[in-house]
């Protein structure tokens, strides 16, 4: 009896502390984007994405989390959605995360279905604005260095439009988003949704940053992600780089958990990505 109850004892042990790593010891992933349509004074710009926070904290203060990023040493941070959790909304939590990162790098934000849902946006948006924060709303910024230009575009999820097939509503945001802005220019999108692909594939869009589909949540070796929203089982984009045409979409596992508590054999993720001009 005493034998049965030890390996009982052990084998929770071992659970608690598989569950813990999958879900707590965060993993950086990085990215080398080449093209010939990046400019040559914007070689090297390094992108950190951080998606789906679902209000998590990484450390105390969210120093682990925060100190991984400054090791990296970006130009800019994108936050692509979620960054608050319907089921426990706590959202000066994560804005002090927000307030770290806005110290390091330029910020640009993009709503995910979860901030809508807590029917919070406007409060959300404008603290993130008090911070500093670019909040891009269906809507396209300009970065020029050295007479050349490099478009950030974003747009808001969905589920703004009250609408939860994305389609039609993702190309409405978009036609808003990049209504002024030159095709010949090359144009990174900040979108939570990554199910849309084809729909950044026809927009000719050059590089698109998503993340919503939280690794698939639980990863299976050799097959992948094994559900997520908006997708079902077995779903095509939970992770990595995905390129068809001139389009790459990096879609992030994301870092924190909602309405599926844990994460198996898919650690919460930092994307680093590094933009490098072919001559």
């Amino acid at each position: 009896m005493k034998k049965k109850l030890f390996k009982l004892v052990l084998l929770v042990f071992f659970v608690c502390i598989f569950l813990y790593i999958n879900n707590n010891w965060l993993q950086v992933n990085e990215y080398s984007i080449e093209s010939e349509r990046i400019p040559q004074a914007f070689d090297g710009l390094k992108i950190v994405q951080l998606s789906d926070l679902h209000d998590a904290e990484f450390g105390n203060n969210h120093g682990r989390l925060v100190g991984l990023v400054k090791e990296e040493d970006p130009d800019l941070i994108f936050l692509t959605g979620d960054l608050v959790d319907s089921n426990r909304y706590d959202l000066e939590q994560s804005l002090r995360l927000v307030t770290q990162l806005k110290d390091m790098a330029a910020v640009y934000y993009v709503t995910g279905n979860h901030e809508v849902a807590v029917n919070q946006v406007p409060e959300i948006s404008e603290a993130l604005r008090e911070l500093g924060v670019h909040v891009l709303e269906n809507e396209s910024e300009v970065l020029v260095k050295e007479g050349e230009e490099l478009i950030i575009s974003g747009v808001e999820d969905p589920l703004m439009k009250g609408l939860h097939h994305p389609e039609g509503a993702i190309e409405e945001s978009l036609d808003k988003a990049l209504g002024s802005v030159p095709q010949q220019d090359y144009k990174v999108l900040l979108s939570h949704r990554p199910e849309v692909f084809d729909t950044y594939v026809d927009r000719e869009l050059d590089l698109v940053l998503t993340g919503h589909a939280h690794g698939g949540q639980f990863r299976i070796p050799g097959i992948g992600g094994l559900v997520a929203p908006g997708q079902g089982w077995f779903p095509a984009y939970t992770s990595g780089k995905h390129e068809r045409g001139i389009t790459t979409m990096i879609v992030s596992r994301g870092l924190g958990n909602s309405n599926i508590p844990f994460r198996i054999l898919n650690r919460p993720e930092v994307v680093v990505v590094t933009l490098r001009s072919e001559e």
